[in-house]
Protein backbone atom coordinates (compact mmCIF):
# COMPACT_ATOMS: atom_id res chain seq x y z
CA UNK A 1 0.00 0.00 0.00
CA UNK A 2 1.09 3.59 -0.86
CA UNK A 3 1.68 5.71 2.39
CA UNK A 4 3.58 8.74 1.36
CA UNK A 5 4.73 10.49 -1.98
CA UNK A 6 7.11 13.29 -1.91
CA UNK A 7 7.93 15.00 -5.01
CA UNK A 8 10.60 18.26 -5.25
CA UNK A 9 11.13 20.45 -8.15
CA UNK A 10 8.89 17.69 -10.77
CA UNK A 11 7.19 19.94 -13.32
CA UNK A 12 5.34 22.72 -11.93
CA UNK A 13 5.72 21.38 -8.36
CA UNK A 14 8.78 22.38 -6.30
CA UNK A 15 7.75 20.48 -2.75
CA UNK A 16 5.02 18.16 -2.00
CA UNK A 17 4.31 15.44 0.46
CA UNK A 18 0.91 13.62 0.08
CA UNK A 19 -0.06 11.03 2.57
CA UNK A 20 -2.71 8.40 1.43
CA UNK A 21 -4.91 6.18 3.55
CA UNK A 22 -6.83 2.44 2.77
CA UNK A 23 -9.53 2.30 0.22
CA UNK A 24 -10.87 4.86 -2.15
CA UNK A 25 -8.34 8.10 -2.60
CA UNK A 26 -9.50 10.68 -4.95
CA UNK A 27 -7.68 13.31 -6.55
CA UNK A 28 -9.56 16.49 -8.16
CA UNK A 29 -8.82 19.68 -9.42
CA UNK A 30 -9.38 22.22 -12.22
CA UNK A 31 -8.65 21.37 -15.62
CA UNK A 32 -4.39 21.64 -16.10
CA UNK A 33 -4.40 22.59 -12.13
CA UNK A 34 -1.75 18.78 -12.88
CA UNK A 35 -3.76 16.28 -11.53
CA UNK A 36 -1.39 13.59 -13.39
CA UNK A 37 1.40 15.25 -12.44
CA UNK A 38 1.49 12.35 -9.42
CA UNK A 39 0.43 9.66 -11.73
CA UNK A 40 3.23 10.37 -14.04
CA UNK A 41 5.58 10.86 -10.73
CA UNK A 42 4.39 7.00 -9.30
CA UNK A 43 5.23 5.74 -12.65
CA UNK A 44 8.59 7.05 -12.96
CA UNK A 45 9.09 4.50 -9.35
CA UNK A 46 7.62 1.93 -11.36
CA UNK A 47 10.04 1.98 -13.76
CA UNK A 48 8.89 4.26 -16.22
CA UNK A 49 11.89 5.93 -18.46
CA UNK A 50 12.56 9.13 -17.46
CA UNK A 51 13.14 12.43 -19.03
CA UNK A 52 14.91 15.72 -17.91
CA UNK A 53 12.12 17.28 -19.24
CA UNK A 54 10.21 16.91 -15.93
CA UNK A 55 13.00 18.94 -14.51
CA UNK A 56 11.51 22.49 -12.67
CA UNK A 57 12.61 24.90 -14.46
CA UNK A 58 15.59 26.71 -12.89
CA UNK A 59 16.49 23.74 -10.59
CA UNK A 60 19.08 20.90 -11.30
CA UNK A 61 17.03 17.70 -10.61
CA UNK A 62 13.84 16.63 -9.96
CA UNK A 63 13.22 14.04 -6.81
CA UNK A 64 10.30 11.99 -6.46
CA UNK A 65 10.29 9.24 -3.26
CA UNK A 66 7.38 6.85 -2.18
CA UNK A 67 7.22 4.66 0.97
CA UNK A 68 5.20 1.51 0.62
CA UNK A 69 3.72 -0.45 3.51
CA UNK A 70 4.59 -4.09 2.71
CA UNK A 71 2.52 -7.05 4.01
CA UNK A 72 0.79 -10.28 3.10
CA UNK A 73 1.46 -11.77 0.18
CA UNK A 74 3.85 -9.64 -1.66
CA UNK A 75 6.29 -9.69 1.38
CA UNK A 76 7.76 -12.96 -0.16
CA UNK A 77 8.77 -12.12 -3.44
CA UNK A 78 9.67 -8.46 -2.68
CA UNK A 79 12.06 -9.82 -0.35
CA UNK A 80 13.38 -12.69 -2.97
CA UNK A 81 13.82 -9.17 -5.40
CA UNK A 82 16.06 -7.36 -3.03
CA UNK A 83 17.93 -10.43 -1.95
CA UNK A 84 18.76 -11.38 -5.38
CA UNK A 85 20.15 -7.77 -6.15
CA UNK A 86 21.82 -7.08 -3.11
CA UNK A 87 19.41 -4.79 -1.41
CA UNK A 88 18.42 -4.89 2.37
CA UNK A 89 15.30 -4.66 3.70
CA UNK A 90 14.22 -2.33 6.10
CA UNK A 91 13.42 -2.33 10.19
CA UNK A 92 9.77 -1.95 9.89
CA UNK A 93 8.27 -3.54 7.34
CA UNK A 94 8.53 -0.61 4.40
CA UNK A 95 9.90 -0.19 1.05
CA UNK A 96 11.25 2.93 0.32
CA UNK A 97 12.02 4.03 -3.25
CA UNK A 98 13.32 7.15 -4.31
CA UNK A 99 14.26 8.49 -8.28
CA UNK A 100 16.77 11.28 -9.08
CA UNK A 101 16.23 12.86 -12.68
CA UNK A 102 19.36 15.33 -13.67
CA UNK A 103 19.62 17.58 -16.56
CA UNK A 104 21.21 16.04 -19.20
CA UNK A 105 18.87 12.65 -18.22
CA UNK A 106 21.05 11.38 -15.60
CA UNK A 107 19.50 10.09 -12.52
CA UNK A 108 20.17 7.76 -10.31
CA UNK A 109 17.71 5.14 -8.08
CA UNK A 110 17.53 3.97 -4.64
CA UNK A 111 15.71 1.46 -2.67
CA UNK A 112 15.35 1.42 0.82
CA UNK A 113 18.38 4.57 0.86
CA UNK A 114 20.49 2.02 -1.02
CA UNK A 115 22.30 2.17 -4.64
CA UNK A 116 19.82 0.24 -7.46
CA UNK A 117 18.72 0.41 -10.94
CA UNK A 118 15.89 0.86 -12.85
CA UNK A 119 15.58 -2.41 -13.99
CA UNK A 120 15.27 -3.38 -9.86
CA UNK A 121 11.77 -0.73 -9.69
CA UNK A 122 10.26 -2.81 -12.82
CA UNK A 123 10.56 -5.96 -10.91
CA UNK A 124 9.13 -4.29 -7.83
CA UNK A 125 6.70 -2.66 -9.62
CA UNK A 126 4.19 -5.73 -10.26
CA UNK A 127 4.11 -6.54 -6.57
CA UNK A 128 3.34 -2.42 -5.20
CA UNK A 129 0.90 -0.81 -7.65
CA UNK A 130 -0.62 -1.28 -11.47
CA UNK A 131 -1.54 2.41 -13.44
CA UNK A 132 -3.95 2.38 -15.70
CA UNK A 133 -4.29 5.53 -17.68
CA UNK A 134 -7.13 7.24 -19.82
CA UNK A 135 -5.94 6.10 -23.03
CA UNK A 136 -4.87 2.54 -21.83
CA UNK A 137 -6.17 -0.09 -23.86
CA UNK A 138 -5.74 -3.70 -22.29
CA UNK A 139 -6.56 -4.35 -25.67
CA UNK A 140 -3.18 -3.08 -26.43
CA UNK A 141 -2.22 -5.90 -24.61
CA UNK A 142 0.17 -8.64 -26.52
CA UNK A 143 -0.28 -12.46 -26.50
CA UNK A 144 1.40 -13.06 -23.23
CA UNK A 145 -0.19 -10.52 -21.51
CA UNK A 146 -3.70 -11.33 -22.83
CA UNK A 147 -2.79 -14.96 -20.59
CA UNK A 148 -1.13 -13.44 -17.50
CA UNK A 149 -4.24 -11.14 -17.09
CA UNK A 150 -6.20 -14.68 -17.02
CA UNK A 151 -3.38 -16.31 -14.88
CA UNK A 152 -3.93 -13.78 -12.76
CA UNK A 153 -7.66 -14.88 -12.03
CA UNK A 154 -7.07 -18.27 -12.07
CA UNK A 155 -3.90 -18.26 -10.31
CA UNK A 156 -2.47 -20.65 -12.14
CA UNK A 157 0.79 -22.32 -11.15
CA UNK A 158 3.23 -21.64 -14.24
CA UNK A 159 6.83 -23.46 -12.85
CA UNK A 160 5.96 -27.08 -13.92
CA UNK A 161 5.39 -25.44 -17.91
CA UNK A 162 8.38 -23.15 -17.64
CA UNK A 163 10.74 -25.55 -16.46
CA UNK A 164 9.33 -28.20 -19.10
CA UNK A 165 10.03 -25.69 -21.34
CA UNK A 166 13.28 -24.57 -20.69
CA UNK A 167 14.60 -28.45 -20.69
CA UNK A 168 13.06 -29.11 -23.77
CA UNK A 169 14.69 -26.03 -25.47
CA UNK A 170 17.52 -26.69 -23.95
CA UNK A 171 18.19 -30.16 -25.59
CA UNK A 172 17.10 -28.93 -28.99
CA UNK A 173 19.54 -26.01 -28.76
CA UNK A 174 22.22 -28.83 -28.08
CA UNK A 175 20.84 -31.32 -31.47
CA UNK A 176 20.80 -28.23 -33.48
CA UNK A 177 24.36 -26.97 -32.04
CA UNK A 178 25.46 -30.72 -33.17
CA UNK A 179 24.18 -31.30 -36.52
CA UNK A 180 24.72 -28.03 -38.33
CA UNK A 181 28.29 -27.24 -36.63
CA UNK A 182 29.81 -30.24 -37.23
CA UNK A 183 32.47 -29.53 -40.33
CA UNK A 184 33.45 -26.04 -37.92
CA UNK A 185 34.52 -28.48 -35.04
CA UNK A 186 36.29 -31.01 -37.14
CA UNK A 187 38.40 -28.01 -38.07
CA UNK A 188 39.12 -26.93 -34.90
CA UNK A 189 39.37 -30.21 -33.41
CA UNK A 190 43.24 -29.92 -33.32
CA UNK A 191 43.24 -26.25 -31.65
CA UNK A 192 40.87 -28.27 -29.14
CA UNK A 193 43.20 -31.11 -28.51
CA UNK A 194 45.84 -28.73 -27.86
CA UNK A 195 43.94 -26.31 -25.45
CA UNK A 196 42.74 -29.45 -23.50
CA UNK A 197 46.40 -31.17 -23.01
CA UNK A 198 47.60 -27.84 -22.24
CA UNK A 199 45.31 -27.24 -19.30
CA UNK A 200 45.85 -30.89 -18.28
CA UNK A 201 48.85 -30.86 -17.92
CA UNK A 202 48.78 -28.14 -15.73
CA UNK A 203 47.13 -29.90 -13.27
CA UNK A 204 45.57 -27.00 -11.88
CA UNK A 205 43.79 -26.46 -8.31
CA UNK A 206 41.04 -24.21 -7.39
CA UNK A 207 42.85 -21.03 -5.36
CA UNK A 208 46.52 -22.21 -5.81
CA UNK A 209 47.46 -19.19 -7.95
CA UNK A 210 46.42 -16.83 -4.29
CA UNK A 211 48.35 -19.67 -2.52
CA UNK A 212 51.71 -19.17 -4.14
CA UNK A 213 51.35 -15.51 -4.36
CA UNK A 214 51.55 -15.60 -0.79
CA UNK A 215 54.08 -18.10 -0.45
CA UNK A 216 56.27 -15.43 -3.09
CA UNK A 217 55.70 -12.86 -0.64
CA UNK A 218 57.42 -14.85 2.04
CA UNK A 219 59.62 -16.60 0.36
CA UNK A 220 61.08 -13.25 -1.51
CA UNK A 221 60.85 -11.66 2.07
CA UNK A 222 62.44 -14.45 3.94
CA UNK A 223 65.25 -12.94 5.68
CA UNK A 224 62.89 -9.76 6.70
CA UNK A 225 60.10 -12.21 8.03
CA UNK A 226 62.26 -14.16 10.14
CA UNK A 227 63.72 -11.38 12.17
CA UNK A 228 61.02 -9.43 12.47
CA UNK A 229 59.08 -12.62 14.14
CA UNK A 230 62.30 -13.71 16.51
CA UNK A 231 62.43 -9.82 17.53
CA UNK A 232 58.52 -9.75 18.05
CA UNK A 233 59.27 -13.63 20.13
CA UNK A 234 62.01 -12.22 21.76
CA UNK A 235 60.39 -8.74 23.41
CA UNK A 236 57.27 -10.88 24.35
CA UNK A 237 58.83 -14.32 25.51
CA UNK A 238 62.39 -14.57 25.81
CA UNK A 239 63.95 -11.60 26.09
CA UNK A 240 65.12 -9.80 29.40
CA UNK A 241 62.44 -7.42 30.53
CA UNK A 242 60.10 -9.08 28.01
CA UNK A 243 56.53 -8.54 28.61
CA UNK A 244 55.74 -12.24 29.63
CA UNK A 245 58.80 -11.41 32.61
CA UNK A 246 57.13 -8.73 33.54
CA UNK A 247 53.78 -9.64 33.84
CA UNK A 248 55.11 -12.66 35.74
CA UNK A 249 57.13 -9.91 38.48
CA UNK A 250 53.88 -7.70 38.34
CA UNK A 251 51.54 -11.10 39.05
CA UNK A 252 53.76 -11.99 42.33
CA UNK A 253 52.96 -8.11 43.19
CA UNK A 254 49.17 -8.18 42.96
CA UNK A 255 49.43 -11.66 44.68
CA UNK A 256 50.96 -10.07 47.71
CA UNK A 257 48.37 -7.00 47.83
CA UNK A 258 45.39 -9.87 47.54
CA UNK A 259 46.68 -10.76 50.85
CA UNK A 260 45.58 -8.08 52.46
CA UNK A 261 43.08 -6.94 49.83
CA UNK A 262 40.47 -9.13 48.28
CA UNK A 263 39.48 -6.49 45.52
CA UNK A 264 42.63 -6.78 44.01
CA UNK A 265 41.29 -10.37 42.99
CA UNK A 266 40.19 -9.34 39.66
CA UNK A 267 42.89 -7.95 38.53
CA UNK A 268 45.35 -10.68 39.57
CA UNK A 269 43.07 -12.86 37.13
CA UNK A 270 43.12 -10.00 34.43
CA UNK A 271 46.81 -10.60 34.44
CA UNK A 272 47.02 -14.50 34.53
CA UNK A 273 44.43 -14.18 31.17
CA UNK A 274 47.37 -11.71 29.92
CA UNK A 275 50.50 -13.58 30.47
CA UNK A 276 48.50 -16.13 28.76
CA UNK A 277 47.61 -14.44 25.71
CA UNK A 278 51.24 -12.87 25.27
CA UNK A 279 53.36 -16.32 25.73
CA UNK A 280 50.55 -17.62 23.73
CA UNK A 281 51.60 -15.21 21.23
CA UNK A 282 55.20 -15.41 21.73
CA UNK A 283 55.60 -18.96 21.05
CA UNK A 284 53.15 -18.80 17.38
CA UNK A 285 55.47 -16.93 16.49
CA UNK A 286 58.64 -18.34 16.97
CA UNK A 287 57.32 -21.82 15.89
CA UNK A 288 56.78 -19.79 12.43
CA UNK A 289 60.02 -18.25 12.20
CA UNK A 290 60.94 -22.11 12.55
CA UNK A 291 59.28 -23.06 9.43
CA UNK A 292 60.93 -20.09 7.39
CA UNK A 293 63.82 -21.43 4.95
CA UNK A 294 65.04 -18.92 2.84
CA UNK A 295 65.58 -20.86 -0.79
CA UNK A 296 66.30 -19.25 -3.83
CA UNK A 297 65.38 -22.20 -5.70
CA UNK A 298 62.21 -22.65 -4.14
CA UNK A 299 61.30 -19.35 -4.65
CA UNK A 300 62.42 -19.59 -8.55
CA UNK A 301 59.61 -22.64 -8.93
CA UNK A 302 56.80 -20.71 -7.36
CA UNK A 303 57.51 -17.59 -9.86
CA UNK A 304 57.90 -20.06 -12.99
CA UNK A 305 54.53 -21.43 -11.59
CA UNK A 306 53.20 -18.61 -11.51
CA UNK A 307 54.25 -17.58 -14.40
CA UNK A 308 52.23 -20.34 -16.27
CA UNK A 309 49.23 -20.00 -14.24
CA UNK A 310 49.01 -16.15 -15.53
CA UNK A 311 49.83 -17.57 -19.09
CA UNK A 312 46.44 -20.09 -18.78
CA UNK A 313 44.40 -16.78 -17.23
CA UNK A 314 45.75 -14.43 -20.09
CA UNK A 315 44.24 -17.27 -22.67
CA UNK A 316 41.70 -18.73 -21.17
CA UNK A 317 40.26 -16.87 -18.31
CA UNK A 318 40.33 -14.32 -15.90
CA UNK A 319 40.60 -16.59 -12.93
CA UNK A 320 41.70 -20.09 -12.94
CA UNK A 321 37.96 -21.57 -12.12
CA UNK A 322 37.37 -20.19 -15.45
CA UNK A 323 40.00 -22.04 -16.84
CA UNK A 324 39.15 -25.30 -15.29
CA UNK A 325 36.20 -24.73 -16.97
CA UNK A 326 37.40 -24.08 -20.13
CA UNK A 327 39.42 -26.75 -20.36
CA UNK A 328 35.97 -29.21 -19.15
CA UNK A 329 34.03 -27.34 -22.16
CA UNK A 330 36.78 -28.23 -24.62
CA UNK A 331 36.93 -31.90 -23.33
CA UNK A 332 33.04 -32.13 -23.63
CA UNK A 333 33.02 -30.39 -27.37
CA UNK A 334 36.22 -33.35 -27.97
CA UNK A 335 33.74 -35.82 -26.80
CA UNK A 336 30.27 -34.78 -28.31
CA UNK A 337 32.56 -34.72 -31.43
CA UNK A 338 34.38 -38.42 -30.64
CA UNK A 339 30.69 -39.54 -29.62
CA UNK A 340 28.28 -37.56 -31.82
CA UNK A 341 25.56 -40.45 -33.17
CA UNK A 342 25.37 -42.06 -29.50
CA UNK A 343 25.15 -38.62 -28.08
CA UNK A 344 22.79 -37.73 -31.26
CA UNK A 345 20.96 -40.25 -30.37
CA UNK A 346 20.70 -40.11 -26.37
CA UNK A 347 19.70 -36.54 -26.73
CA UNK A 348 17.15 -37.27 -29.04
CA UNK A 349 15.28 -39.74 -26.99
CA UNK A 350 15.93 -37.08 -23.54
CA UNK A 351 14.18 -34.68 -26.13
CA UNK A 352 11.38 -36.78 -26.90
CA UNK A 353 10.50 -37.52 -22.99
CA UNK A 354 11.01 -33.53 -22.22
CA UNK A 355 8.31 -32.66 -24.70
CA UNK A 356 6.24 -35.45 -23.00
CA UNK A 357 6.87 -33.81 -19.93
CA UNK A 358 5.91 -29.98 -20.96
CA UNK A 359 2.78 -31.16 -23.24
CA UNK A 360 1.38 -32.63 -19.93
CA UNK A 361 2.10 -29.69 -18.07
CA UNK A 362 0.80 -27.17 -20.45
CA UNK A 363 -2.05 -29.67 -21.03
CA UNK A 364 -3.15 -29.27 -17.43
CA UNK A 365 -2.51 -25.36 -17.35
CA UNK A 366 -4.95 -25.51 -20.54
CA UNK A 367 -7.79 -27.06 -19.24
CA UNK A 368 -7.21 -24.94 -15.57
CA UNK A 369 -7.54 -21.74 -17.86
CA UNK A 370 -10.32 -22.80 -19.48
CA UNK A 371 -11.89 -23.50 -15.92
CA UNK A 372 -11.30 -19.77 -15.12
CA UNK A 373 -12.31 -18.43 -18.52
CA UNK A 374 -15.80 -19.75 -17.88
CA UNK A 375 -15.65 -18.59 -14.66
CA UNK A 376 -14.22 -15.26 -15.42
CA UNK A 377 -16.63 -14.91 -18.64
CA UNK A 378 -19.59 -14.16 -16.32
CA UNK A 379 -17.97 -12.48 -13.52
CA UNK A 380 -16.79 -9.47 -15.83
CA UNK A 381 -20.19 -9.58 -17.74
CA UNK A 382 -21.79 -8.94 -14.53
CA UNK A 383 -19.55 -6.19 -13.63
CA UNK A 384 -20.26 -4.46 -16.73
CA UNK A 385 -23.41 -4.67 -16.75
CA UNK A 386 -23.27 -3.16 -13.12
CA UNK A 387 -21.41 0.25 -15.03
CA UNK A 388 -24.62 1.03 -16.87
CA UNK A 389 -23.79 -0.88 -19.99
CA UNK A 390 -25.56 -4.15 -21.53
CA UNK A 391 -22.98 -6.35 -22.86
CA UNK A 392 -21.90 -9.67 -23.49
CA UNK A 393 -18.30 -10.92 -22.82
CA UNK A 394 -16.63 -13.87 -23.87
CA UNK A 395 -13.19 -15.35 -23.84
CA UNK A 396 -12.03 -17.21 -26.47
CA UNK A 397 -8.67 -19.74 -25.87
CA UNK A 398 -7.24 -21.21 -28.74
CA UNK A 399 -4.57 -24.52 -27.92
CA UNK A 400 -2.10 -26.26 -30.05
CA UNK A 401 0.08 -28.75 -29.52
CA UNK A 402 2.48 -28.03 -32.87
CA UNK A 403 6.20 -27.05 -31.32
CA UNK A 404 5.74 -23.74 -33.47
CA UNK A 405 2.78 -23.15 -30.59
CA UNK A 406 5.02 -23.56 -27.48
CA UNK A 407 6.21 -20.87 -25.09
CA UNK A 408 7.39 -20.75 -21.79
CA UNK A 409 3.86 -19.98 -20.64
CA UNK A 410 1.88 -22.65 -22.35
CA UNK A 411 0.11 -23.78 -25.77
CA UNK A 412 -2.70 -21.25 -25.33
CA UNK A 413 -3.92 -17.94 -26.89
CA UNK A 414 -6.62 -15.99 -25.50
CA UNK A 415 -8.57 -13.21 -26.97
CA UNK A 416 -11.18 -10.92 -25.46
CA UNK A 417 -14.43 -10.57 -27.27
CA UNK A 418 -17.21 -8.14 -26.12
CA UNK A 419 -20.69 -7.04 -27.66
CA UNK A 420 -21.57 -3.74 -25.76
CA UNK A 421 -24.83 -3.67 -27.27
CA UNK A 422 -28.13 -6.53 -27.84
CA UNK A 423 -27.85 -8.38 -31.10
CA UNK A 424 -24.37 -7.01 -31.99
CA UNK A 425 -21.73 -9.79 -32.71
CA UNK A 426 -19.18 -10.11 -30.26
CA UNK A 427 -15.82 -8.43 -31.46
CA UNK A 428 -12.21 -8.17 -30.40
CA UNK A 429 -12.07 -5.93 -27.06
CA UNK A 430 -9.72 -3.30 -28.75
CA UNK A 431 -11.92 -2.69 -31.38
CA UNK A 432 -14.60 -1.33 -29.09
CA UNK A 433 -14.70 2.75 -30.39
CA UNK A 434 -15.95 4.29 -27.46
CA UNK A 435 -13.68 5.88 -24.85
CA UNK A 436 -16.15 5.68 -22.15
CA UNK A 437 -17.15 2.11 -22.89
CA UNK A 438 -13.30 0.89 -22.97
CA UNK A 439 -12.66 2.69 -19.57
CA UNK A 440 -15.93 0.89 -18.02
CA UNK A 441 -14.88 -2.20 -19.62
CA UNK A 442 -11.18 -1.90 -18.44
CA UNK A 443 -12.51 -0.86 -14.51
CA UNK A 444 -14.79 -4.64 -15.06
CA UNK A 445 -11.53 -6.47 -15.61
CA UNK A 446 -9.67 -4.86 -13.04
CA UNK A 447 -12.22 -5.30 -10.68
CA UNK A 448 -12.82 -8.76 -11.62
CA UNK A 449 -9.16 -9.97 -11.50
CA UNK A 450 -7.90 -7.82 -8.74
CA UNK A 451 -10.50 -8.62 -6.30
CA UNK A 452 -10.68 -12.55 -7.15
CA UNK A 453 -6.67 -12.35 -6.56
CA UNK A 454 -6.94 -10.21 -3.13
CA UNK A 455 -6.42 -11.78 0.30
CA UNK A 456 -9.55 -10.95 1.55
CA UNK A 457 -11.71 -12.88 -1.39
CA UNK A 458 -9.74 -15.68 -1.80
CA UNK A 459 -7.37 -17.59 0.34
CA UNK A 460 -4.85 -20.79 -0.04
CA UNK A 461 -6.21 -23.43 -2.41
CA UNK A 462 -9.63 -21.94 -3.03
CA UNK A 463 -10.83 -20.95 -6.20
CA UNK A 464 -12.60 -18.09 -7.78
CA UNK A 465 -14.38 -15.88 -6.10
CA UNK A 466 -16.41 -12.30 -6.44
CA UNK A 467 -14.49 -9.08 -6.24
CA UNK A 468 -16.07 -8.11 -2.79
CA UNK A 469 -14.95 -10.94 -0.34
CA UNK A 470 -15.78 -11.94 2.47
CA UNK A 471 -16.45 -8.72 5.27
CA UNK A 472 -13.91 -7.92 7.50
CA UNK A 473 -13.75 -8.39 11.15
CA UNK A 474 -13.82 -5.09 13.24
CA UNK A 475 -10.14 -4.53 13.91
CA UNK A 476 -9.44 -7.52 11.56
CA UNK A 477 -5.55 -6.52 9.56
CA UNK A 478 -5.69 -5.93 5.82
CA UNK A 479 -4.01 -8.36 3.49
CA UNK A 480 -2.02 -7.46 0.97
CA UNK A 481 -3.21 -3.66 -0.17
CA UNK A 482 -1.59 -3.79 -3.84
CA UNK A 483 -2.28 0.20 -5.23
CA UNK A 484 -4.50 0.63 -8.29
CA UNK A 485 -4.26 3.99 -9.64
CA UNK A 486 -7.06 5.01 -12.28
CA UNK A 487 -6.16 8.07 -14.43
CA UNK A 488 -9.08 9.90 -15.32
CA UNK A 489 -10.49 6.53 -16.34
CA UNK A 490 -13.93 8.21 -16.10
CA UNK A 491 -13.29 9.93 -19.39
CA UNK A 492 -16.36 9.74 -22.11
CA UNK A 493 -18.88 9.09 -19.51
CA UNK A 494 -21.61 10.89 -17.13
CA UNK A 495 -24.54 10.61 -14.74
CA UNK A 496 -25.70 7.01 -13.89
CA UNK A 497 -22.19 5.25 -15.74
CA UNK A 498 -20.61 7.98 -13.81
CA UNK A 499 -22.57 6.65 -10.23
CA UNK A 500 -21.94 3.20 -11.51
CA UNK A 501 -18.14 3.95 -11.98
CA UNK A 502 -17.96 5.41 -8.90
CA UNK A 503 -19.45 2.35 -6.92
CA UNK A 504 -17.10 -0.12 -8.65
CA UNK A 505 -14.53 2.41 -7.36
CA UNK A 506 -16.02 1.95 -3.93
CA UNK A 507 -16.26 -1.96 -4.13
CA UNK A 508 -12.71 -2.23 -5.81
CA UNK A 509 -11.28 -0.63 -2.89
CA UNK A 510 -12.55 -2.87 -0.18
CA UNK A 511 -9.98 -5.28 -1.22
CA UNK A 512 -7.02 -2.99 -2.73
CA UNK A 513 -5.68 0.46 -2.25
CA UNK A 514 -7.51 2.82 -4.81
CA UNK A 515 -6.36 6.39 -6.21
CA UNK A 516 -8.24 7.46 -8.78
CA UNK A 517 -8.12 10.95 -11.12
CA UNK A 518 -11.44 12.19 -11.40
CA UNK A 519 -13.45 15.25 -13.10
CA UNK A 520 -17.05 13.78 -12.24
CA UNK A 521 -18.50 14.67 -8.64
CA UNK A 522 -20.86 11.09 -9.21
CA UNK A 523 -17.35 9.05 -8.01
CA UNK A 524 -15.96 12.02 -6.21
CA UNK A 525 -18.58 11.53 -3.74
CA UNK A 526 -17.58 7.65 -3.23
CA UNK A 527 -14.21 8.42 -1.38
CA UNK A 528 -12.83 7.59 1.45
CA UNK A 529 -10.08 9.92 1.18
CA UNK A 530 -10.29 13.11 -1.24
CA UNK A 531 -7.14 15.32 -2.28
CA UNK A 532 -7.51 18.87 -4.13
CA UNK A 533 -4.74 19.77 -6.40
CA UNK A 534 -4.48 23.21 -6.83
CA UNK A 535 -2.08 25.48 -9.03
CA UNK A 536 -1.64 29.06 -8.39
CA UNK A 537 0.75 31.83 -8.92
CA UNK A 538 3.09 33.28 -6.52
CA UNK A 539 6.09 35.79 -7.10
CA UNK A 540 5.78 34.97 -11.01
CA UNK A 541 6.06 31.21 -10.48
CA UNK A 542 3.13 28.56 -11.22
CA UNK A 543 3.04 26.07 -8.15
CA UNK A 544 0.83 23.23 -7.57
CA UNK A 545 -0.16 22.28 -4.28
CA UNK A 546 -2.22 18.88 -3.07
CA UNK A 547 -4.49 19.11 0.28
CA UNK A 548 -6.31 16.85 1.88
CA UNK A 549 -10.12 17.89 2.36
CA UNK A 550 -12.95 16.78 4.86
CA UNK A 551 -16.12 18.29 5.46
CA UNK A 552 -17.19 21.74 4.20
CA UNK A 553 -14.10 22.10 2.48
CA UNK A 554 -15.03 18.60 1.04
CA UNK A 555 -18.41 19.96 0.00
CA UNK A 556 -17.60 22.78 -1.55
CA UNK A 557 -14.84 21.20 -3.99
CA UNK A 558 -17.64 19.08 -5.21
CA UNK A 559 -19.77 21.81 -5.37
CA UNK A 560 -17.28 23.61 -8.09
CA UNK A 561 -17.08 20.10 -9.88
CA UNK A 562 -21.25 20.07 -10.42
CA UNK A 563 -21.11 23.99 -11.11
CA UNK A 564 -17.62 25.18 -12.34
CA UNK A 565 -15.96 28.09 -10.62
CA UNK A 566 -19.03 29.54 -9.55
CA UNK A 567 -20.65 27.86 -6.38
CA UNK A 568 -24.24 28.30 -5.72
CA UNK A 569 -26.31 27.33 -2.88
CA UNK A 570 -28.25 24.71 -5.16
CA UNK A 571 -24.92 23.31 -6.16
CA UNK A 572 -23.67 23.10 -2.44
CA UNK A 573 -26.69 21.33 -1.38
CA UNK A 574 -26.51 19.00 -4.04
CA UNK A 575 -22.87 18.28 -3.29
CA UNK A 576 -24.03 17.54 0.62
CA UNK A 577 -27.03 15.51 -0.27
CA UNK A 578 -24.65 12.85 -3.10
CA UNK A 579 -21.80 12.77 0.11
CA UNK A 580 -24.04 11.73 2.73
CA UNK A 581 -25.70 9.49 0.38
CA UNK A 582 -22.45 7.51 -1.16
CA UNK A 583 -19.81 8.09 1.34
Amino acid sequence: MLIEMRLENYAVIDNLVVEFGQGLNLLTGETGAGKSILVDALALLLGDKASSDVIRPGAERALVSAVFEIEGAAEKPLTQILEANGLDESDDGSLILRREIATGGKGRVFVNNQPATVAVLRLLAPHLATVHAQNESILSFDGPARLELLDGFANSQLDAVEAGFAAWKEIRARIEELERGEQDRLRLVDLWIFQKREIEDARLQSGEDEELETEKRVLANAEKIYNAAMNAFDLLYEGNGSTASSLRAAQKQVEELVRYEPKFQEALAALETARISVEDVGATVRDYAGGIHASPEHLARVEDRLALLDRLKRKYGPTLDEVMQFGADVARKLSEVENKDEILRQLRTELGKAAGEYLRAARTLSKRRAEAARTLEKVVEAEINDLAMKSAFRIEITSSDEEGNWTGSGIDQVMYMISTNPGEPLRQLEHIASGGELSRVILALKASVEGASSPTSRKGGEKWGTQDGPSRKKGEKRGNQKTLVFDEIDTGIGGRAAEAVGKKLKSLARSNQVLCVTHLPQIATFGDHHFVIEKKETGGRTRTSIRAVTGEERTEEVARMLSGAKLTETSRRHAEQMIKANG
